[in-house]
């Protein structure tokens, strides 16, 4: 299951993000900092930047 994750670098994010891979899962964090994207990467998730604060719905 392809699942995506807001917060993708918060401490209970990377641990979600483990589990996730671990079981089989495909984790996806969203990041707004590209310094992030490596320990996303390292916690098995596909980081994807992206600030939902910003981001419009088209």
């Amino acid at each position: 299951m392809r699942v995506v994750i807001a917060g993708g670098h918060g401490k209970i994010a990377l641990r979600l993000e483990r589990l996730l891979a671990a079981r089989g899962d495909e984790p996806v964090g969203l990041v707004r900092n590209p310094d992030h994207q490596d320990d996303v990467r390292t916690a098995g998730a596909e980081p994807v930047l992206c600030d939902l604060e910003q981001t419009r719905p088209e």
